[in-house]
């Protein structure tokens, strides 16, 4: 929320019962569902200052001003697509239930984004990283350092394995995890379900935690969750993140975070001929083109070989 003064009982009214909505059907993270609830109450705010009595006069002309206004502060391209999805959101909704009569999301233009390549580790930098955690067998005062080491490596052998998202790993349980057929339950966005696959390193990794690790940093308040806190609690995507940026560098690769190991395990598996369907379905995405990105990174990587290596590049 954007901290101005109080919104009128009747876009406040508005925005709670989009809250709930939100809440109830759509299955949003919690950073998504925040962005979308701060972007509609910065409409309401700039409605109300121009004259809107409530959620009825919100119109094309009303919305595409606070979009201009939104520009002119130098917001970037990502947000300002960000915050017209928000409000072709809600403004559906709006029509649903009958605060607007005709909905204006679909007469609003989408800010073309700028598609950066996204940063990716070569495949021997990646075997550096993983290869580099490997536990040693510790004196029990060390046990607890001990397990976190496991519970690292089997971290990182799991993002990289699955190509899952780093509130996914952060929010599986144990029994998420098939290690007889080694595969792993996954809930995205949405909270749709998938089955992804893992391989042989990721599926041991995993038993040596959970067999020599995750038995030294349970307590109490653990639960199912497969992977945790050094005080016992579900692991956090911040202590995640920090997990993956100081394993990188202890292996002096290139600095990158859980997504940038996403991106790598996606790259490398169109790398070693994946088709592009696969890796859509491995990955959770929605659409077909999120996926093709990668394609444009493979292709600049063999450019960029074969710049280095053919004799008349």
């Amino acid at each position: 929320m954007s901290g101005a003064s109080p919104l009128p009982p009747a876009f406040a009214a508005a925005l709670r019962d989009y809250e709930r909505h939100l809440r109830a059907e759509r299955g949003l993270s919690a950073h998504t569902l925040r962005a979308y609830l701060g972007d509609i109450a910065d409409l309401f705010e700039y409605a109300v200052r121009v004259g809107a009595a409530d959620v009825s006069d919100l119109d094309v002309h009303v919305v595409r001003e606070w979009l201009a206004g939104q520009h002119a502060r130098g917001l970037s391209r990502a947000t300002l697509a960000r915050r017209t999805a928000a409000v072709r959101t809600y403004t559906r909704h709006a029509q649903r239930t009958g605060l607007l009569e005709r909905d204006p999301g679909p007469l609003l233009g989408t800010p073309r984004q700028d598609r950066a390549l996204p940063k990716v580790l070569r495949q021997e930098e990646a075997a550096a990283v993983l290869d580099g955690i490997r536990p040693k067998r510790a004196e029990p005062a060390e046990l607890r350092s001990a397990g976190a080491a496991l519970r690292d490596r089997a971290v990182l052998e799991l993002l990289y394995a699955t190509g899952v998202r780093v509130s996914e790993l952060c929010g599986l349980d144990v029994d998420d995890v098939d290690q007889e057929r080694r595969t792993v339950r996954v809930f995205g966005k949405g909270a749709k379900e998938r089955v992804v696959p893992m391989g042989v390193p990721a599926a041991r990794a995993i038993e040596d935690w959970l067999r020599r690790g995750r038995p030294h940093l349970a307590a109490e308040r653990s639960g199912p969750a497969l992977f945790l806190g050094t005080r016992g609690g579900r692991l956090h995507p911040t202590t995640a993140r920090r997990i993956v940026h100081t394993r990188v560098a202890a292996a002096n690769a290139p600095d990158i975070g859980p997504h940038g190991v996403r991106h790598s395990a996606a790259t490398h598996l169109l790398e070693g001929g994946a088709d592009l369907r696969s890796v859509q379905e491995l990955l959770g995405h929605a659409s077909l083109r999120t996926t093709q990105l990668y394609t444009h990174v493979s292709a600049e990587r063999l450019k960029q070989a074969y710049r280095q290596a053919h004799p008349r590049a």
